[in-house]
This record gives structure tokens, sequence and C-alpha cells, in this order.
């Protein structure tokens, strides 16, 4: 199948070919026509499917059909993503597919200043592009109406989740028209995604593209059994002898992030770090220098690289494993794109060796490993194993103490701009939630 049998205008049709796309994947090739024929739409799929044009070529196409200016302060087509990043590019995305159509796109997110989008927003556009944060905060100044919306879209839905913008997402969906167009895309069904489903969608069709077990074929995965102490070495050794382009390496706190991307360039190693606690500012600046390849290193924690989708990523860097199995699906899937090859090198400590158990589990395969576990760890790791039931090595209480990767501190939401701290992040400093615009970067 081609996108000229999908029967797009000429206008998409064109930009696409400017765009050297020319075949749909399969969750275009199933979701666009539902789209164009105003169903309902649940999409399970990964990300780097294609998703974004799954969406967006069939909505451009109904702009292009009923052509209509916006009024003030309102928009046609709604589209809510959990991150700043991803909002940008699905925004770049509609102007690109949209280039030979008179189609307005305007970005609503946190970390800029809030005056200057007031002002974009205020004559109206065919498409908003936001983070639920940045959103309540201009309709709850009257800058923005939701009234007239013809097509709500979800993306990444289960990360809003995680990422505790529910109540958000409620509040705005409240604001809607109930005769609107709702599509939903999610890496997963899990049970409060399925609820939530219930609530806003009208007899959805549901597409799945690859389940949430599946890695790609052409990715390489290893693990590399080390010392939790050893980690920093190992990586800035591993930077410097692999034959690496472009790393992608994934921490589990911010605060982790930083102190990775300090320790590499301390060993010369030009590395940039990128989570929510960077400015809207740095964190273009870090992708830029990423893309480009000035900077061949970009250390993230998963929140913050959330949708980012760069071309020629070579490695996948776990420099710690993540304690939610499919979020390894999503890590690595960053690389191994496009009928590339990719690595997957995964950084395993001892106490995390519960965490690489659950993710062979979940991939139905062992990964090759390379090297022992620590002597003076393997203890420790068989006491902190979830479900072990094992009495601690030495004498004393026998309540075990908590694994490596808890955090002292507890949660405290999100950052609403999709800046947003993980569960289990890094220690806060105070404990009074953030308010007004520091609680958006």
């Amino acid at each position: 199948m081609s996108f000229a049998e999908l029967g797009l205008a000429e206008p998409i049709g064109r930009a696409l070919k400017d765009a050297r796309y020319s075949t749909p994947t399969p969750i275009q090739a199933a979701a666009i026509p539902l789209v164009g024929a105003g169903r309902h739409l649940i999409g399970i799929a990964q990300t780097g499917t294609g998703k974004t044009a799954a969406f967006a070529l069939p909505i451009l196409n109904r702009l292009a059909a009923a052509p209509k200016p916006a009024a003030p302060k309102h928009c046609r087509v709604l589209v809510l993503s959990p991150t700043r990043e991803l909002s940008g590019q699905i925004a770049d995305a509609f102007t690109i597919y949209g280039r030979h159509l008179p189609i307005s796109v305007r970005l609503v997110i946190g970390g800029v200043p809030i005056r200057k989008q007031i002002r974009a927003v205020s004559a109206g556009a065919d498409i908003v592009v936001a983070t639920p944060g940045r959103l309540i905060d201009l309709t709850g100044a009257g800058a923005l109406k939701l009234d007239a919306v013809d097509v709500l879209v979800l993306d990444e839905a289960d990360r809003m989740l995680d990422m505790g913008f529910i109540r958000d997402i409620r509040r705005i969906i409240a604001k809607l028209p109930p005769e609107r167009q709702t599509l939903m895309f999610s890496a997963t069904m899990a049970p409060d995604i399925a609820r939530l489903a219930d609530e806003i969608l009208v007899e959805p069709e549901t597409i799945r593209v690859a389940p949430p077990a599946t890695t790609a074929a052409l990715i390489d995965q290893q693990v590399v059994h080390v010392a939790r102490g050893d980690k920093p070495e190992k990586l800035a050794t591993m930077l410097k002898d692999e034959p690496i382009e472009r790393a992608l390496v994934f921490t589990r706190t911010k605060h982790g992030a930083d102190k990775v991307a300090r320790k590499l360039a301390k060993a010369g190693t030009k590395a940039a770090a990128i989570h929510g606690n960077k400015s809207q500012g740095q964190r273009e600046r870090a992708l830029a220098s990423f893309r480009s390849g000035r900077v061949p290193v970009l250390i993230a924690t998963d929140i913050a690289a959330r949708g980012i989708d760069v071309a020629g990523i070579t490695h996948v860097i776990n420099y710690e494993l993540p304690n939610v199995p499919e979020t390894y699906v999503h890590r690595i899937g960053r690389t191994g794109r496009a009928g590339a090859a990719g690595v997957a090198i995964s950084l395993c400590s001892a106490d995390e060796v519960p965490f690489l158990r659950a993710i062979e589990r979940l991939i139905r395969s062992r990964i090759a490993a390379e090297g022992d576990m620590p002597v003076e760890e393997t203890t420790a790791a068989s006491t902190n194993a979830p479900g072990n039931g094992a009495r601690p090595a030495r004498g004393g209480s026998k309540r075990r103490r908590p694994p490596a990767w808890k955090s002292r501190s507890k949660y405290r939401g999100p950052n609403r701009d999709g800046g947003a701290s993980a569960k289990g992040g890094g220690r806060q400093r105070s404990s009074r939630p953030a308010t007004g615009e520091a609680a958006r970067r």
C-alpha cells in the first residue's frame, strides 16, 4: 500500500513526497481510513511506529476538506501529550505534513513565557498541541476556549497517567463538546487506560501494533555485570572503546543524569543531560547538539526522553536498569530503527538483577551477559530480590532493607508541563509542593 491509496488531499500527498515518505507504516495504514471516517480510536503502539502521522494526516485531510477560520481564542483540533519535547515534535509534524495547506498550528507548553503563547492563540488556531498543565493555565486565564474542538488526541496516554495528569485531563475534557471525535494512543492497554477510554470514547475501534514484549530484531542486546560503584568508570571506558556514533544513556533520576554527565565530562567525553529540571531552552539546546552530532552522548530520564525521535542513535545504554520491564522496551526502541542495526547495553549491578530477570521474562529471551556478579554484592542482591524471603546473611533483624532504587522522598506529583519527577525520583529539597511557574520547569 502507498499513501496515494489512502485518499489524502493533494497538498498533503505533495508534502509527503517532499519528505520522501511513500509507504505507510502498519498503524498508519490501519488508522488513517478509520480516523478519516470519523471513528473514535484506540491505538496501541510503541514510540517509533509512525503513530504521529497516523493521526496527523487524517486530521489535516479533514481540515482541508472543510476549511474555515478558527474563531478568536478557539481551536478546531486539540492534541495533548505528556512532555514538551514530544509536543514540539507533534507540532513540527503537523507543520511538515500541512506545509501546502493554510493551516495554523500553535504549541502550548511550559518552560517558555506564557504571555507569548497567550498572544499566539488569541487570534484562534486550527490545531493546538499542548501539555496538560500549561493548557489549563491558558484556559483558566480565559486565553483559550475549548468548546469548539472537533477532534481531541491523547498521545502517550499511559505516560500522562503515569505522570499524574489524570485530574488535568479530566478537567480539560469537561470543557470539550461531547460530540467531538476522540483518538487515544498508548504503548500499553493497562487497566487505568481502559477505564479512561471507557469514559471518553464512543464505540472506539482498537488498533494494536507490536505487542509490548516485542523488541526490534536488529538490536543487539547485551548486559554487563558491574559493581554499582564501578559504573561511572565502566561507562566512560565503554564510550571511548566502542564505535559509538550517537548514544542515548538512561538513568532513573534527574540527579543521576546530571551526575553521569559531569563524570563523563571529567573523563573527556562530550555529553549533555536532559530532564524535567532543565529549562526549555536548555533542553532544546541539548537536543540540537545531540541531533547535530556536536554532543554524541545524551543522558536522559525516562520522562524527559519520552517522545524524543532522533535519527541515527547507534547505542542505547541503560546506566541503571528500569524497575518497570516495559520501560526497557521503550528505551531500547530508540535505536535499530528504519532497518538500521542498533546496540542496547545494560550496566547491571547485583541489586538490579531482579529487574533484569523481569525484563527477560517480558521479552521472553535471555540477554547475553558479560562479566560476573560482584561477589561482595551477591548476598545483598538475594536479600533484596522481590519475593525472595531469604534471611539477611548477617545476624540481627530479619526485616530486609529496601532495594537501592527506592527513594527516601515521597512522590509529589507532576510539575504539569511534561517535566515531572518520576516515582522514586531524586531527593526533594523542600517538603512544600512547588507552585506557579516554578512547578512547570
